[in-house]
């Protein structure tokens, strides 16, 4: 299940490391995403 929606994260969500995001300038919204795909990710991988 987590595979399948890190799959779609990442064709829905931004990726803030292409944009090169600085995470101590990042809005709240995006730690939140962020933090959102880390735990999708970290599931889909275990």
């Amino acid at each position: 299940m987590y595979r399948i929606l890190a799959q779609i994260n990442k064709v829905i969500l931004p990726s803030f490391t292409a944009q090169r995001l600085d995470l101590t300038k990042a809005k709240k919204w995006q730690m939140a995403i962020i933090g959102y795909r880390y735990y999708v990710t970290t599931r889909a991988l275990g």
